[in-house]
């Protein structure tokens, strides 16, 4: 389950967009889903993928540049309402509940990712700054990525 809360002190809409398009880049990339747990926070972050090694560091070198050009290009960062049925049809629901009920919030970055989202995030994603990737690891079939925002 991924930790997002609006509420929480730490809880930075910048580093939440880049979580978004960091996830994009990651199926993009390797093909490997959404990253399955993420913990977001305003200093640094984490995010948890399904994937079968280490990263290399041309491999890291190359999903940070693909983030940042998606940041620079200043994509619009939109939210849309839709029902439940209509949102089945964009994006999986697999980990929305039930009780989340017949109105799906979806959040759109330009038309680079897409995903249904209860997070805070800017108007677009010039306003994210600089991706940089701390680090990263392997372990029993996970591949976990920290990062932050410079």
């Amino acid at each position: 389950m991924n930790d997002y809360n609006p509420n929480r002190k730490e809880y930075d809409p910048r580093m939440h967009s880049a979580e978004h398009i960091l996830n994009q880049t990651m199926v993009r990339m390797f093909n490997c889903g959404r990253a399955f747990s993420a913990h977001i926070e305003k200093k640094k972050s984490k995010c948890d993928y399904r994937i079968d090694r280490d990263l290399t560091e041309e491999e890291v070198l190359a999903i940070e540049n693909k983030v940042n050009e998606i940041i620079q290009a200043d994509l619009p960062i939109r939210e849309h309402l839709l029902s439940r049925e209509e949102a089945g049809k964009v994006v999986s629901l697999a980990k929305l509940p039930e009780e989340a009920g017949e109105s799906v919030r979806i959040i759109s970055i330009g038309d680079y990712d897409v995903c249904p989202c209860s997070g805070l995030h800017p108007l677009t994603t010039r306003e994210i700054e600089r991706f940089k990737i701390i680090s990263t690891n392997y372990t029993n079939g996970s591949l976990r990525i920290r990062f932050k925002l410079v």
